[in-house]
Protein backbone atom coordinates (compact mmCIF):
# COMPACT_ATOMS: atom_id res chain seq x y z
CA UNK A 1 0.00 0.00 0.00
CA UNK A 2 1.13 3.51 -0.75
CA UNK A 3 0.05 6.68 1.01
CA UNK A 4 -1.10 8.91 -1.83
CA UNK A 5 -3.40 11.74 -2.75
CA UNK A 6 -6.31 11.09 -5.08
CA UNK A 7 -6.13 11.66 -8.82
CA UNK A 8 -8.58 14.57 -8.48
CA UNK A 9 -6.34 16.25 -5.89
CA UNK A 10 -3.40 15.74 -8.23
CA UNK A 11 -5.41 17.33 -11.06
CA UNK A 12 -6.51 20.14 -8.75
CA UNK A 13 -2.88 20.89 -7.99
CA UNK A 14 -2.11 20.95 -11.72
CA UNK A 15 -4.94 23.46 -12.21
CA UNK A 16 -3.74 25.65 -9.35
CA UNK A 17 -0.16 25.48 -10.64
CA UNK A 18 -1.45 26.60 -14.05
CA UNK A 19 -3.16 29.62 -12.48
CA UNK A 20 -0.08 30.38 -10.36
CA UNK A 21 2.24 30.32 -13.37
CA UNK A 22 0.29 32.89 -15.37
CA UNK A 23 2.01 36.25 -15.59
CA UNK A 24 -1.27 37.98 -16.35
CA UNK A 25 -3.36 38.49 -13.25
CA UNK A 26 -6.68 38.10 -15.02
CA UNK A 27 -9.62 35.73 -14.82
CA UNK A 28 -9.24 32.41 -16.61
CA UNK A 29 -12.22 30.44 -17.89
CA UNK A 30 -12.56 26.74 -17.23
CA UNK A 31 -12.14 26.19 -21.00
CA UNK A 32 -8.83 28.10 -21.01
CA UNK A 33 -7.55 26.19 -18.00
CA UNK A 34 -8.67 22.93 -19.60
CA UNK A 35 -6.76 23.77 -22.76
CA UNK A 36 -3.59 24.77 -20.90
CA UNK A 37 -3.59 21.73 -18.60
CA UNK A 38 -4.88 19.19 -21.14
CA UNK A 39 -7.48 18.05 -18.59
CA UNK A 40 -11.11 17.53 -19.56
CA UNK A 41 -13.28 20.60 -19.22
CA UNK A 42 -15.85 18.79 -17.04
CA UNK A 43 -13.10 17.75 -14.62
CA UNK A 44 -11.62 21.27 -14.58
CA UNK A 45 -15.05 22.84 -13.94
CA UNK A 46 -15.81 20.39 -11.14
CA UNK A 47 -12.46 20.99 -9.46
CA UNK A 48 -12.60 24.77 -9.84
CA UNK A 49 -15.98 24.79 -8.09
CA UNK A 50 -14.68 22.58 -5.31
CA UNK A 51 -11.58 24.74 -4.92
CA UNK A 52 -13.77 27.84 -4.80
CA UNK A 53 -15.74 26.30 -1.92
CA UNK A 54 -12.40 25.49 -0.26
CA UNK A 55 -11.19 29.09 -0.56
CA UNK A 56 -8.38 28.39 -3.02
CA UNK A 57 -9.84 30.25 -5.99
CA UNK A 58 -12.40 32.99 -6.48
CA UNK A 59 -14.76 33.24 -9.40
CA UNK A 60 -16.60 35.97 -11.19
CA UNK A 61 -19.75 35.20 -13.13
CA UNK A 62 -20.74 36.64 -16.45
CA UNK A 63 -19.38 37.02 -19.96
CA UNK A 64 -16.06 38.34 -18.66
CA UNK A 65 -16.02 35.95 -15.74
CA UNK A 66 -13.59 33.25 -14.77
CA UNK A 67 -11.31 32.08 -11.98
CA UNK A 68 -8.17 33.29 -10.27
CA UNK A 69 -6.27 32.31 -7.15
CA UNK A 70 -7.86 33.54 -3.92
CA UNK A 71 -4.43 34.26 -2.41
CA UNK A 72 -0.92 34.71 -3.76
CA UNK A 73 0.62 31.35 -4.70
CA UNK A 74 3.21 31.85 -1.96
CA UNK A 75 0.43 31.82 0.65
CA UNK A 76 -1.40 28.68 -0.51
CA UNK A 77 0.22 25.53 0.86
CA UNK A 78 0.06 21.90 -0.14
CA UNK A 79 -1.81 21.34 3.14
CA UNK A 80 -4.47 23.87 2.08
CA UNK A 81 -4.86 22.05 -1.23
CA UNK A 82 -5.18 18.60 0.33
CA UNK A 83 -7.59 19.86 3.00
CA UNK A 84 -9.78 21.64 0.42
CA UNK A 85 -9.93 18.73 -2.02
CA UNK A 86 -9.81 15.69 0.25
CA UNK A 87 -11.00 17.00 3.59
CA UNK A 88 -8.91 17.31 6.74
CA UNK A 89 -5.76 15.20 6.48
CA UNK A 90 -5.76 12.06 8.63
CA UNK A 91 -3.77 8.90 7.97
CA UNK A 92 -5.68 6.85 10.54
CA UNK A 93 -9.14 7.10 12.06
CA UNK A 94 -7.76 8.35 15.37
CA UNK A 95 -5.73 11.03 13.57
CA UNK A 96 -8.87 12.78 12.38
CA UNK A 97 -10.41 15.69 14.24
CA UNK A 98 -13.63 13.76 14.84
CA UNK A 99 -12.37 10.28 15.60
CA UNK A 100 -14.87 7.46 15.90
CA UNK A 101 -12.43 4.64 16.52
CA UNK A 102 -13.96 2.03 18.80
CA UNK A 103 -10.63 0.93 20.31
CA UNK A 104 -9.04 4.36 20.75
CA UNK A 105 -9.23 4.26 24.57
CA UNK A 106 -7.20 1.02 24.76
CA UNK A 107 -4.95 1.51 21.72
CA UNK A 108 -1.17 1.55 22.14
CA UNK A 109 -0.30 2.88 18.67
CA UNK A 110 -2.78 5.71 18.19
CA UNK A 111 -0.63 8.42 19.77
CA UNK A 112 2.32 7.47 17.54
CA UNK A 113 0.13 7.61 14.41
CA UNK A 114 -1.15 10.99 15.55
CA UNK A 115 2.45 12.24 15.76
CA UNK A 116 3.10 10.93 12.24
CA UNK A 117 -0.05 12.68 11.03
CA UNK A 118 1.07 15.99 12.55
CA UNK A 119 4.54 15.64 10.98
CA UNK A 120 3.09 14.99 7.52
CA UNK A 121 0.66 17.90 7.83
CA UNK A 122 3.53 20.13 8.96
CA UNK A 123 5.61 19.07 5.93
CA UNK A 124 2.68 19.81 3.59
CA UNK A 125 2.29 23.21 5.25
CA UNK A 126 5.87 24.14 4.39
CA UNK A 127 5.47 23.73 0.63
CA UNK A 128 3.74 26.55 -1.20
CA UNK A 129 1.79 26.43 -4.42
CA UNK A 130 4.46 28.73 -5.87
CA UNK A 131 7.04 26.02 -5.15
CA UNK A 132 4.78 23.28 -6.50
CA UNK A 133 4.23 25.33 -9.67
CA UNK A 134 7.95 25.95 -10.07
CA UNK A 135 7.57 29.73 -9.94
CA UNK A 136 9.47 30.04 -6.67
CA UNK A 137 12.30 27.97 -5.34
CA UNK A 138 11.96 26.70 -1.83
CA UNK A 139 14.55 25.41 0.57
CA UNK A 140 16.15 22.18 -0.47
CA UNK A 141 14.24 19.20 0.82
CA UNK A 142 16.19 16.13 1.76
CA UNK A 143 14.59 12.83 2.47
CA UNK A 144 16.15 10.60 5.10
CA UNK A 145 18.08 7.74 3.57
CA UNK A 146 17.23 4.37 5.11
CA UNK A 147 20.20 2.68 6.67
CA UNK A 148 21.24 -0.64 5.21
CA UNK A 149 20.51 -3.56 7.48
CA UNK A 150 23.64 -5.25 8.71
CA UNK A 151 23.39 -8.99 9.04
CA UNK A 152 25.77 -11.48 10.59
CA UNK A 153 25.74 -14.24 8.02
Amino acid sequence: MMLRISKLTDYGTVILACLAAQREQRLWTAAEVSERTQLGQATVSKLLKKMQRGGLVVSTRGSRGGYRLALPATEITAAHIVDALEGPFAITECSSEHSSCSIEANCRVGKAWQRVNVAIHHALSEISLAQLAGVERGPAVTAPVPLARVTNE
